[in-house]
């Protein structure tokens, strides 16, 4: 009876915090709407990726809360057991300066990667803005590494660079059915990269692939036997058809690129970020997760989640809807 006075006092004071926020915790996806975590705040974690470690998942993203200092560049962690329910573990990284960036550089799309070997979480990010003495601009074009020897600790910036010495934007993270890491980044002067980690992650090894579109965005995902590859095209905040192609291989060849929804919707206002492979017990289910920006008030950018029809090479956004997701039994159940 002690026990269940305390339980029911918790949740009465979560629902209190929730309801004095102006948001309440859904019981089902709702792309676009505001999505709170457990104190009852909308969700900083744009640009963001998602590993699963043990039974719960963490998501990484940009904070760009208005309470964050001017100039300060902000990382947070949630984590989760379904995907719905979303606890803050706090910002995970947190500077106003790096190297000899000056006061107008850009930490955007954090990436974190669980090495077995070194037993390091190690995150990527994109680090851009003007050369020292320049104004303005995307003119850096590197990844940055940091590490933490857990997954919500405060991670160590190390350094800063260009992949294979190619210029590096939006990038973008996948992890193969074997475990193996790779890297997805934009290079403006040729292309999309699909490149391999190092064993310890720290660089980036071997090009796997050069895909000759210019795309952002990146998001993979291996279903059936196929490699499924989504990219946005380079529009800036705007949105615009993300498209999609497939292979055998990830070194290719790759299809030709298809729209995955109508090219009118401009992909519900959305830009890819990741594609999250949820295998249950009855069946596998792709999630598309997608950015809805909004530039003005970064804050309150919204998130497109929303289970992708898959299979056969063919590959396709619904129209966004209320939906619900059985993480043990794999299914997801638009309503």
């Amino acid at each position: 009876m002690k026990w269940s006075i305390c339980a029911q006092g918790f949740a009465l004071a979560a629902a209190f915090l929730l309801s004095a926020s102006g948001m309440r915790a859904a019981d089902t996806f709702k792309p676009g709407d505001l999505w709170p975590d457990d104190q009852g705040k909308h969700i900083q974690a744009h640009g963001g990726g998602v590993i699963h470690v043990g039974d719960t998942y963490y998501w990484f993203g940009e904070d760009r809360a208005q309470e964050n200092g001017r100039g300060m560049r902000c990382v947070s962690c949630y984590a989760s057991k379904d995907l719905l329910h979303w606890t803050h573990r706090g910002q995970v990284l947190k500077t106003d300066h790096l190297e000899d960036f000056g006061r107008s550089w850009i930490l955007e799309r954090p990436k974190v990667f669980y090495n077995a070997k070194t037993k390091k979480y190690v995150m990527y990010m994109h680090i851009d803005g003007p050369f020292p003495g320049h104004r303005g601009g995307y003119e850096l074009a590197r990844v940055g590494v940091a590490i933490s020897d857990t997954v919500d600790g405060n991670y160590q910036y190390l350094k800063s660079f260009r992949p294979l010495d190619h210029e590096s934007r939006d990038i973008g993270q996948f992890i193969d059915d074997d475990g193996t890491a790779y890297l997805i980044f934009e290079d403006r002067p040729n292309g999309f990269h699909i490149a391999k980690l190092s064993d310890d992650y720290l660089t980036v090894e071997k090009d796997m692939c050069l895909i000759p579109e210019h795309l952002e965005g990146g998001a993979l995902v291996h279903y059936h036997g196929l490699y499924y590859v989504v990219g946005s095209h380079l529009t800036g905040w705007g949105a615009n058809p993300n498209v999609y192609a497939t292979a055998k291989s990830l070194s290719g060849p790759w299809s030709e690129f298809k729209d995955i929804a109508p090219p009118e919707k401009k992909t519900y206002g959305s830009q890819s970020s990741m594609l999250i492979k949820v295998t249950g017990t009855q069946t596998t289910s792709v999630i598309y997760v997608g950015d809805i920006w909004r530039p003005r008030t970064q804050w309150d950018s919204r998130y497109l989640w929303m289970p992708l029809q898959i299979g056969d090479g063919k590959l396709s956004l619904p129209e966004p809807a209320e939906w619900s997701l059985d993480v043990q039994t794999g299914v997801a159940t638009v309503k």
